[in-house]
C-alpha cells in the first residue's frame, strides 16, 4: 500500500467539491496499514484546512451511524481507504453516500463500477504484469530475497458521471482530462 495515496484522495475529493469542510475517513483501525493511511489523509487535509472524522469499519452499524452523524453536519465528503472491510461493506457504503448525497472517493475501482463517484488506485493489471516479471526471474534462478520490493508505478482514476450528476456535481475539465476511465 502506498500511503501517499491519501493526499491524492483528499486532493481529488476537494477538486470535485471545493467547499467541503469535513471528510469522513472509513478505515480499519485494527490494521497498521489503516492507521498509516489515516495519518497520510490527516496530514493532507490539515494543509487544506479540512477536518477529518475517522470512522472504524469494524461493523455495518458503526459505518452507518458514523456516516449519518457526519452527514447531518453538512458540507461533508467521504474517503474509503483500502482494506478488506471496505469490500465487505461496499454496497452499504455506496448506498449511504448516495442516500446522504455525499461525494466519496474509493480506493478500489469496483466501487465506481457499482455506482460510487470516483476512485484512485494502483492499476491492478499493471501490478500483475510486474509480478509476472518477478515470476520469470525466479524461474530463471534468481533468489526471491535478492529481488527488490516494488511499489506500484501506474495508477488509475475512474469517474462515474451518472453519480456526479445525481449529486449535482460538475466534474471539472481538469479532472476529466486526468481520468483513465469515465463512466457515462
Amino acid at each position: 500500500m502506498e500511503f501517499g495515496l491519501g493526499a491524492k484522495w483528499v486532493q481529488f475529493l476537494l477538486d470535485l467539491e471545493p467547499t467541503l469542510k469535513q471528510i469522513v475517513v472509513l478505515y480499519d483501525a485494527r490494521l497498521r496499514s489503516g492507521r498509516m493511511q489515516l495519518s497520510a489523509i490527516e496530514a493532507a487535509a490539515k494543509l487544506r484546512s479540512v477536518a477529518i472524522a475517522p470512522i472504524g469499519m469494524e461493523d455495518a452499524n458503526g459505518i452507518t451511524s458514523g456516516i449519518e452523524t457526519n452527514a447531518a453536519l453538512g458540507n461533508c465528503g467521504v474517503i474509503v481507504t483500502s482494506n478488506t472491510q471496505s469490500i465487505v461493506h461496499r454496497d452499504l457504503i455506496i448506498s449511504l453516500a448516495a442516500k446522504y448525497r455525499l461525494p466519496a472517493i474509493y480506493s478500489i475501482r469496483a466501487f465506481v463500477l457499482d455506482g460510487g463517484l470516483i476512485s484512485y488506485s494502483p492499476d491492478r493489471v499493471d501490478q500483475f504484469r510486474q509480478a509476472a516479471t518477478y515470476v520469470h526471474k525466479i524461474l530463471k534462478g534468481e533468489k526471491p530475497a535478492n529481488l527488490p520490493v516494488q511499489s506500484p508505478i501506474k495508477y488509475e482514476l475512474v469517474i462515474n458521471l451518472r453519480t456526479a450528476q445525481s449529486l449535482d456535481l460538475k466534474v471539472p475539465a481538469m479532472l476529466m482530462a486526468q481520468a483513465d476511465e469515465v463512466l457515462e
